[in-house]
């Protein structure tokens, strides 16, 4: 089953020097429980399309259709609902609060949507992803390689359909990267997710099922 079908997907840009093509013409399906990497050199279109589907985009033109729903037919209010109960973001430079403690950082995606935390999902979560213990500690108290984990721990705790991970082992060292690509492969198997990686790292790309590279906006 398809969770995420793309067709003839363009982004342009207005910029000083004219109008730039950021995606020109994607057609992309995207198989539910499967881990999909997209991969391609800077300036290729992989973060874009990491924004489109994550409804942080809207497309110049073209579909893109997720669990059924035309994201070009919500509203922005719709938008925040979708971005919150469907999509997990897993952020290059991790995003978290650096007044809130690792365990508040991870429900506060719950906290925003006014959910109650599963306790028993939370306590399983965090401990797979090695934080059990440190979840009074604060951001700055772990490494990048913690940081990174806590992220993938609040990507995963809504449960969402599709996690998004922008260049998840961008920032670490050799080890740490090797190990947080282990821990999303087992967290994503574990908790039935379906992954989408955008990465141009090779070794990071054999995780997926699937492999798409782009280049120049278009899948190649």
């Amino acid at each position: 089953m398809d969770i995420v079908i793309i067709e003839s997907l363009k982004k342009y840009f207005e910029e000083d020097s004219g109008q730039v093509k950021a995606l020109d013409g994607i057609d992309l399906t995207v198989e539910k429980g499967r881990i999909t990497a997209i991969i391609g050199a800077s300036g290729m279109g992989k973060t874009t399309l990491f924004n489109i589907i994550g409804g942080l985009y809207r497309p110049t033109d073209g579909k893109i259709i997720v669990d059924g729903v035309n994201l070009a037919d919500l509203t922005e209010d719709q938008l925040t609902v979708y971005r919150r109960r469907k999509v997990g973001f897993i952020f290059q430079d991790y995003r978290l609060l650096p007044e809130l403690t690792i365990g508040e950082n991870i429900l506060l995606p719950l906290w925003l949507d006014d959910s109650r935390p599963d306790k028993e999902f939370f306590k399983e979560l965090t401990s797979a992803v090695g934080l059990a213990h440190e979840l009074e500690k604060y951001p700055a108290m772990l490494s990048d390689g913690g940081r990174q984990c806590v992220a993938i721990a609040r990507a995963l705790i809504t449960k969402p359909s599709i996690v998004l991970a922008d260049e998840p082992t961008g920032n670490l060292d050799a080890k740490s990267a090797r190990n947080i690509a282990g821990l999303l492969k087992m967290t994503v198997e574990r908790f039935r997710q379906t992954l989408i990686l955008i990465t141009h790292n090779l070794e990071l790309a054999q995780l997926a099922d699937r492999v798409v590279r782009l280049r120049d906006g278009r899948v190649v």
